[in-house]
């Protein structure tokens, strides 16, 4: 384990991953070129990454060069792929590196971006090592934004996953999602490899002072009351528009998600077992088609529940 945050942040980047994440991530650099955007990198995070399963949806964010094109991003898209026989799934955003960047550092008023990576990630497909270079020290970027607000955050001192607590606590009432009670601890005991000694790294390298305290990995951090001061005001600004952002981007993804019909197909009969036929009206309009594919679903688990020895139910 590296004794500094860039280091361990490129170790942690080019942990293996299955070889058929690797080949779908070069897949996806290989249609966005061709489609006139070239492709730093690709990361991909998730659930599948820790456990190395296949199933269910593969999540990857593409990280492309040159500047942001959408206004409120990421761009989201959804894809199938059949790998040496075995059927892949993917939701997949899309986004400039420069904009990665800026959001992870903190620059940015987004709330998603250096709390989700400052998590397990690993770069799946790059460019070259320049490229792997930049994604590193954005991804680095990230932790020490996140590093930053946990300890304002957090207890005058404690352990390190008091503050992580802290900070997943407040950046997932900041977003318009919901969560089950306790899903900071879930992510810490998930991923406490990933974890172990990360705090304190991302302090030294964002030049915030701390000491060790008892009982042994206590750590008690030297933030003047000014400087908390600071951090939370710049908490507070994203906190506000935390919500909102989210709003756009699920309006936004509402009408450009590309694949979203085949996508929320899955999803439906993923979870009630109903299978949903995707039309090419309905791919082309997935919004307008959501009220009767739902009406059939709710038809057909109630004729189910109603013969349920019927095989045709």
């Amino acid at each position: 384990m590296s004794d500094d945050l860039d280091g361990r942040v490129r170790a942690a980047l080019h942990r293996p991953v299955e070889a058929p994440v690797r080949a779908f991530a070069e897949r996806l650099a290989a249609q966005s070129a061709a489609a006139g955007n070239a492709v730093a990198g690709v990361l991909f995070y998730g659930s599948n990454l820790r456990t190395g399963s296949l199933e269910g949806v593969l999540d990857f964010y593409v990280l492309t060069e040159g500047p942001q094109i959408e206004r409120i991003w990421p761009r989201v898209s959804y894809h199938e792929w059949t790998h040496e026989g075995v059927l892949l799934r993917a939701k997949v955003a899309t986004m400039a590196l420069e904009t990665f960047r800026a959001a992870a550092a903190g620059a940015l008023r987004d709330t998603t971006i250096w709390a989700r990576f400052v998590q397990p990630s690993a770069l799946a497909w790059q460019r070259d090592e320049i490229a792997a270079a930049d994604v590193a020290a954005a991804v680095a970027h990230a932790a020490r934004t996140a590093a930053r607000l946990a300890v304002a955050l957090g207890p005058a001192s404690g352990q390190p996953q008091d503050y992580w607590r802290a900070l997943f606590r407040a950046t997932y009432a900041a977003e318009f999602r919901v969560e089950k009670a306790g899903r900071e601890d879930s992510i810490l005991s998930a991923n406490r490899e990933h974890f172990d000694g990360l705090l304190t790294l991302a302090l030294v390298a964002d030049g915030i002072a701390f000491a060790r305290g008892t009982p042994e990995g206590e750590i008690r951090p030297e933030l003047t009351p000014a400087e908390r001061g600071r951090v939370l005001r710049w908490w507070k600004g994203r906190q506000r528009l935390g919500k909102p952002y989210n709003v756009l981007r699920l309006l936004k993804a509402s009408t450009t998600f590309e694949g979203a019909a085949r996508y929320a197909a899955w999803k439906i009969e993923r979870h009630t077992g109903v299978p949903v036929t995707v039309t090419p009206w309905r791919e082309r309009h997935p919004v307008l088609s959501a009220p009767a594919v739902l009406l059939g679903v709710w038809r057909a688990r109630r004729k189910a529940a109603a013969n349920p020895g019927d095989p045709a139910a």
